[in-house]
Order: structure tokens, then sequence, then C-alpha cells
């Protein structure tokens, strides 16, 4: 669930400001002293949006904000959605690969990348490595073709399976990231709501390029997670 989502639904009320189109805002997050968004302030005092319980403890609710799902089955639907991606990404002509997604300057390309880059980075922040931003930003190829980004997620999900199979699922193990330590479980959640966002919007890219297919995924494979309402920011 995005930020802005969590906080209309609750009836708290709030300024939103995108840094990207507001030079003060800029400013003003600049002057916090933070390198990302989204970001929840009050005052000098701030909080990363990216954790439903850190923003739950900054508001002072009393909601329950963890997550809903076990780790074996936020694990079975991760992967599922891995195996969604993997058969849909070739079906998109490859003419059509350099174009930008709606809203943002990515290339559904970079899309396709990135919702199997945000597994990796989980799968390094569980082996010990700090999970940063710039994991996130690391693009394909800009001729990369369908073959080479269906490589790059059937390699995830190999290593995520390995994992699955033989890693340390403790839900409580603490994971370094760039908004604050997260237990396992928080990582593995919105690993998954993530990466099953972008192949939702996948789906809808196939859908606006006029390409029939048999679609993998229910609203019941995203069940109890916390997905943002739209399929595109906005």
């Amino acid at each position: 669930m995005r930020l802005k989502e969590f906080l209309s639904v609750r009836g708290i009320d709030f300024v939103s400001v995108n840094v990207l189109e507001d030079p003060a805002g800029l400013a003003e997050l600049q002057a916090l002293g933070v390198r990302s968004v989204p970001v929840l302030s009050r005052g000098k005092d701030f909080v990363f949006g990216q954790s439903l319980p850190q923003i739950v403890a900054f508001l002072g609710l009393t909601e329950k904000a963890g997550p809903a799902l076990s780790v074996d089955e936020l694990s079975r639907r991760l992967d599922k959605f891995m195996s969604a991606a993997i058969a849909l990404l070739p079906l998109m002509p490859a003419e059509r690969l350099h174009v930008h997604v709606p809203g943002r300057p990515r290339s559904y390309r970079a899309l396709a990348w990135h919702l199997f880059k945000v597994v990796e980075a989980f799968l390094d922040a569980e082996r010990g490595t700090t999970l940063v931003q710039a994991m996130f930003r690391e693009e394909p190829a800009v001729d990369a073709a369908a073959d080479t980004l269906v490589g790059y997620g059937t390699a995830v999900q190999s290593r995520f399976r390995t994992w699955q199979s033989d890693g340390d699922r403790d839900p409580a193990r603490s994971l370094a990231t760039y908004y604050g330590p997260q237990s396992l479980h928080e990582l593995l959640e919105r690993t998954t709501w993530h990466s099953g966002q972008h192949v939702r919007q996948w789906m809808m890219l196939l859908e606006r390029e006029g390409v029939v297919f048999d679609r993998p995924l229910s609203e019941a494979d995203f069940a109890r997670l916390p997905m943002p309402a739209n399929v595109w920011d906005g």
C-alpha cells in the first residue's frame, strides 16, 4: 500500500509533495537530511514510508501493521509472481520494449528487469548485504531482448527457490535496509507485493499493446497483501 493511500483511508490530514516537480519540497527534504522517498515528516521528525509498522509507530496508532501472511505463504505467492512474469515477458512485441510506462521515465524493458531485481535485492539482504536504493536502480542493457530478461528472471527464481528449501527463514531475523532494520518477514512481504505489483503492471501493458493472453494471476493471488489500490500511481 502506498503511503498516501495509508494516510487517506485513515482520514489523516497531510500535504503531499512531489519532490521531482516541487523545488521547495526538494529543499525541505534535503533540509531534513533525507536522500530518498517516500518520507512522512512532522516538523523536523520523519520516518521512511516503506515500512507500515514504522509509520504506525510514528503516528502513534494502535493498529496491527505486520504481515498478514506467513513466510511460507509469502514465498509461495512470490514464486508464483515470478513464474507468471517469466511466462508473460516474451509476449511483449520486441519493438515495444523501449516504450516508457505510464507516468514515469522507465521503459517496459527496465520494468521487466526491475520486478526480478527487487527479489534479488531481498536475497542479497538476507545474506547480510545492506539493502540500499541503488540496488533497485540497476537496469538491463538498452538493447536487452526478451530472452535476456527471461534468463535473468529464471536465475533469480532459481536462487529464491534454493533459499526457500535451504535458507534461514526465521521470520524475526533482522535484515539491514536503508530505511532501518527490518524483520525478514516484513521485508519478504514488501518484496512480494512489490514484485507482484509490477507483474500486474506488465499484464496491463500487454493489454495496452493489444496482446491477447490468458491471465495467470487473479485477485485471489494478491489477497491480504498491502497492494496499492491502483495499478499505476495517481
